[in-house]
């Protein structure tokens, strides 16, 4: 993340902190489940069903996958994707 990026996550409205305390929660479940300190895993926790789609953060619905497989296209400074087609899904062309 960049500062911009964290500024934002950090800023006092009840909606963001209630997210990153989900996420924060989600990510020590499945450290502890696997044994390791949260900052050890090696990859972004997930998951299966996505919270905005009634998914919740439980131990079933949670997994470790690769960072890129996680993360939002890149976007304009005014919050605009630059691109429907992911890194990922360009290389594979």
């Amino acid at each position: 993340m960049n500062r911009k990026e964290l500024n934002w996550e950090h800023t006092k409205k009840k909606s963001r902190v209630k997210d990153r305390a989900q996420r924060n929660s989600a990510r020590a479940k499945v450290a502890k489940k696997n044994g390791v300190k949260a900052t050890s895993l090696s990859g972004d926790v997930g998951h299966k069903r996505a919270v905005s789609k009634g998914g919740q953060n439980g131990l079933a619905n949670l997994f470790v996958q690769n960072p890129g497989q996680n993360r939002s296209f890149s976007r304009n400074k005014n919050g605009s994707m630059k691109s429907e087609t992911s890194k990922r899904e360009r290389k594979h062309k």
